[in-house]
């Protein structure tokens, strides 16, 4: 079992933007001509915005949203904390992390937002198609605005 400590310090170096796939789908945005804010006070601190059509964008990791397991071609998501250290820890905070994610939804959605989000492993597969799932919601929205 590792130290705590250890796993703290690992842990405190994780970042909470500006990653990668972030970095990866601002820049494709921005040479399709889409222009977009980065910076909002809204619930969940979407990671872009287009506030004229009221879309936030979400790019979430994939292990600490959930999808780690089907990334990793396993059975279930129970499946991937067989052999953890501390698995109903992860297992809560995972889950704990999705259920907000739904909150988080349902008020922007609530006060007239549309929301995407995309797994950061989707961004590595077509981020081309992710930018144009991500046009046409802001298209829709400035065409209802």
């Amino acid at each position: 079992m590792r130290d705590p400590a250890i796993t703290s310090h690992i842990m405190s170096a994780v970042r909470n933007r500006d990653t990668k796939p972030e970095v990866i789908l601002r820049r494709a945005l921005w040479g399709s001509g889409m222009r977009y804010r980065l910076r909002s006070q809204l619930i969940g601190k979407p990671d872009i915005i287009f506030p004229g059509a009221k879309v936030a964008v979400f790019v979430d990791g994939d292990f600490w949203h959930g999808n780690a397991w089907r990334v990793r071609h396993m059975a279930s998501f129970e499946e991937q904390f067989e052999r953890w250290n501390n698995p109903n820890f992860w297992r809560n905070k995972i889950l704990a992390n999705m259920k907000r994610d739904e909150t988080v939804n349902e008020v922007l959605r609530s006060s007239g937002w549309m929301v995407y989000r995309v797994f950061e492993s989707r961004l590595t597969e077509d981020v081309d198609r992710v930018v144009d799932e991500i046009r046409m919601l802001v298209e829709e929205g400035r065409r209802h605005r």
